[in-house]
């Protein structure tokens, strides 16, 4: 396969140039982000965002199966 070894190349040069913050720069946003919340803030935020995206994805998806089937607000 003389594609998959071509797009490995391209592949392998694309993340080898692909920029990269400075060490400084992830550091001190690392501590602004640690510090803007609480110990415990950061977990349990990222479980409601979790379960919110979860939410809207499984509602998202019932909606287009209920279009499928040719019934509901997307139906043609």
């Amino acid at each position: 396969m003389p594609e998959a070894h071509d797009t490995s190349a391209i592949a392998k040069r694309l993340e080898d140039s692909r920029p990269v913050p400075r060490a400084v720069f992830r550091g001190e946003l690392r501590r602004d982000l640690l510090s803007a919340h609480g110990p415990g803030q950061p977990i349990r935020r990222l479980r409601l965002l979790i379960a919110a995206c979860s939410l809207s994805g499984g509602l998202l998806l019932a909606v287009a199966a209920v279009g499928v089937v040719g019934a509901g607000p997307l139906a043609a």
